[in-house]
């Protein structure tokens, strides 16, 4: 359980220390002082500790267009590849499809903008169909149902956080579209 350290409460706390130490002869002040001040800053430290939040780790797409975007996702899971869809990010916002800290080192990410139809995506080859899915496995796509799309690989190094940014800007040259970063 959590100690609620609210701002009245760490200024309540400060004001019964500083005037503990106004009280009393003037040489007796001095020592009460030298041994308050250690505990008024551990008092501080720990309450600052404690309110303070764990960063998120996260695999996070942030869609920096104008447009509603689909986004899908590979990964490979103990049980083997794995791919997921559909994420819709509106415009101008992020979506956490990964939640808590990554496992694996290589995520793959294929996105569609639905609007104008335009997509980011790469040469691995993975399977999506038309609606939300899960798809373990990713050969014989069309022969299983599903359809076949090039996904994008993001190398996150290990990271226990990433974020990629889907932008406007068209991928040259086997670019990647989608700059991908570690987020923490």
């Amino acid at each position: 359980m959590r100690p609620d350290f609210s701002e009245k409460g760490r200024r309540e706390m400060l004001m019964w220390f500083l005037r503990g130490f106004r009280m009393g002869s003037h040489g007796g002040q001095r020592a009460r002082f030298a041994l308050a001040m250690p505990l008024l800053t551990l008092a501080v430290g720990l309450s600052a500790m404690v309110t303070a939040s764990p960063a998120r780790a996260d695999f996070r797409v942030c869609n920096a267009t104008q447009n509603l975007v689909g986004v899908g996702i590979g990964y490979r899971a103990k049980a083997g590849w794995i791919t997921e869809g559909w994420w819709h990010i509106e415009g101008s916002s992020c979506k956490t499809l990964i939640e808590g800290p990554l496992s694996s080192r290589f995520y793959y990410l294929y996105a569609e903008d639905a609007e104008r139809g335009g997509r980011w995506d790469g040469p691995i080859n993975m399977c999506v169909a038309e609606k939300e899915f899960k798809i373990a496995g990713v050969s014989d796509c069309v022969a299983r149902g599903f359809q076949r799309a090039g996904f994008q690989e993001y190398d996150t190094g290990e990271q226990a956080s990433w974020m990629v940014q889907l932008t406007d800007e068209p991928a040259t040259g086997g670019a990647p579209a989608a700059p991908g970063t570690n987020s923490q």
